[in-house]
């Protein structure tokens, strides 16, 4: 019997390359990646097919399911919070209508093997938003319903693909003679600030960890975008993977919800930044706050409530914030940047 099949959006990513890595090693999936850009030469093998378009493309979308028994997705392509404030229309249009594409393919592909397809879909603390410094210190750890007023354009998308989930999952086809069909199997995670070994950070609001580790092994000064008592949560690549495999493995029957919180540490920039020193003992970082930026920071929350998660399918993080420097990220980035010229 074949293996089923993984469709991956956005797969040219930090997270999608991760995840495919992952994925091949394991071998229990066959993969179909789609992104903007064509997938490099060296993570084709770890395919089963590799389409380059657009998510918005409809005609592209159907195509991939005609020629492929897709049993889960995960939607990993999305425009950024930083450059969604920059576009907030675009933004809407891939994160939204983008993933609307995505979950009418997936219900109908469901409808198609008579099994509900597995729709893994990464959302953020983005969906969170705390008026005041104060108000943010004060609740400490939130969970999933508290503070949902997200104050950028890819937080509003994220919470509102959350319900469109939630929709197709719970409620979609529920009139007449469709009431039957099958529908789709949604499962969303909140992800933390990001940060991985492999990539190298593109700009994201939540990169000021590690764009400020990046900096310190190539020996640059850093300017850090917001000021240095800022703090969310974060979480190491190896960790959110975890996470996604998690909850795709996890039987519908366990799962009381649709929408997780996943955490692993949380940390301020200074917190980073004597970390990365302790690294890199060169390390220059100086503080000089964007004003958008380190708004959007100051509106996430310190920390999440992922009580939920660790009861409903036994999430665990690997990583603290020690671990992570010192198992996963300082032996992976210093060695990028062995024998580059500093400074």
């Amino acid at each position: 019997m074949p293996k089923p099949v993984v469709l991956i959006t956005g797969a040219n990513g930090e997270i999608g390359r991760a995840l495919l890595r992952r994925l091949h090693d394991e071998g229990h999936y066959r993969v179909v990646t789609v992104d903007l850009t064509p997938l490099p030469e060296k993570h084709r093998p770890y395919c089963l097919e590799t389409y380059a378009g657009n998510i918005m493309d409809r005609y592209l979308l159907d195509q991939i399911a005609a020629h492929h028994e897709i049993e889960v997705v995960f939607h990993l392509a999305a425009l950024l919070s930083t450059r969604g404030e920059r576009d907030p229309e675009l933004a809407h249009q891939v994160n939204v209508e983008g993933t609307l594409h995505l979950l009418r393919v997936a219900t109908n592909q469901s409808g198609r093997l008579g099994r509900a397809v597995r729709f893994v879909f990464p959302s953020s603390i983005a969906v969170y938003g705390l008026p005041t410094l104060e108000e943010k210190a004060r609740v400490g750890r939130i969970e999933e319903e508290e503070w949902n007023l997200p104050i950028t354009m890819y937080g509003c998308n994220k919470l509102y693909c959350e319900q469109l989930g939630r929709y197709f999952t719970l409620h979609y086809r529920q009139l007449g003679a469709l009431a039957t069909a099958a529908r789709l199997d949604f499962r969303a995670l909140r992800f933390p600030g990001l940060i991985s070994a492999e990539t190298v950070p593109t700009g994201g609001t939540s990169d000021f960890g590690p764009e400020m580790l990046h900096a310190a092994a190539r020996g640059d000064r850093y300017t850090c975008f917001v000021g240095p008592d800022a703090k969310i949560p974060f979480m190491a690549m190896p960790d959110a993977i975890d996470s996604l495999l998690g909850v795709l493995e996890a039987e519908r029957a366990t799962l009381r919800h649709t929408v997780y919180n996943v955490g692993a540490f949380s940390a301020s920039a200074r917190e980073i930044a004597d970390r990365v020193a302790r690294s890199f003992p060169a390390a220059q970082v100086e503080y000089v706050p964007d004003p958008v930026r380190a708004k959007i920071v100051d509106s996430w929350p310190e920390d999440v409530d992922d009580t939920r998660a660790r009861e409903d399918w036994g999430w665990r993080p690997a990583y603290d914030l020690e671990r992570a420097f010192t198992e996963y990220l300082v032996p992976s980035i210093a060695k990028r940047y062995e024998g580059a010229p500093r400074g």
